[in-house]
């Protein structure tokens, strides 16, 4: 059965659905997650652009929504209602593909350096040739257009991708960003920084399950 085409993402589907991608490949042994842990997610400082702050109703209310598309299953586990998504059957895509577009989902646009970088605990990537071929095929090969290349800024070294699940985006306004003009930080120092940035969300994640676990 063909994917079924997806009306716009607002921003806290986006997020809540990047977030359970986020755990479910960086630590699997956590996930499905809980209303909490997916909370902590969507609220978590790092490694998140732009920073939300969201009650649980609001993540409940969207879950609900989400469930009512397939794009969220909801399964029993012990005592609490754990959630898990289901992009990757709507959308016929592999877990590559779903790596790329999670950190485009809660990162913003990102070069395929920062990409690589940013998925690095999601999924291996051999190298930014191969991180490029994905994305290339998520335009031409995937069912459905799922990433568009944004045009060069004045000043910057490399293209940046954004997903497309928001809706088509706006490429003569995107603006580059800081670390994308020339002189910015090497490849090394963005993975080192995303590196960090996940182990952070891991002891995010470990933190919330404690909390989960004490209520």
């Amino acid at each position: 059965m063909p994917p079924t085409p997806l009306p716009p993402l607002a921003p806290l589907e986006l997020r809540i659905l990047g977030v359970l991608i986020e755990k479910q490949l960086a630590t699997p042994d956590y996930y499905p997650l809980t209303l909490n842990a997916l909370v902590a997610g969507c609220n978590q400082k790092t490694s998140r652009n732009p920073v939300m702050s969201v009650a649980e109703r609001e993540v409940q209310s969207v879950l609900d929504d989400l469930r009512s598309r397939t794009l969220v299953i909801e399964t029993s586990g012990g005592r609490v209602m754990r959630y898990e998504h289901n992009v990757n059957k709507v959308l016929g895509i592999g877990e590559a593909m779903v790596a790329l577009l999670a950190a485009l989902m809660l990162r913003g646009p990102l070069t395929a350096a920062e990409l690589r970088g940013a998925c690095d605990r999601l999924y291996r990537f051999a190298d930014v040739s191969s991180v490029e071929a994905y994305l290339e095929d998520m335009i031409t090969r995937a069912a459905l257009p799922l990433v568009v290349k944004l045009p060069k800024q004045p000043g910057s070294r490399e293209h940046r991708w954004a997903h497309l699940l928001a809706g088509p985006v706006d490429t003569s306004s995107a603006a580059a960003p800081a670390m994308e003009v020339a002189g910015g930080p090497s490849e090394d120092v963005t993975e080192l920084r995303a590196e960090v940035a996940d182990l952070r969300e891991e002891l995010a994640a470990l933190r919330a399950l404690v909390e989960s676990m004490r209520g």
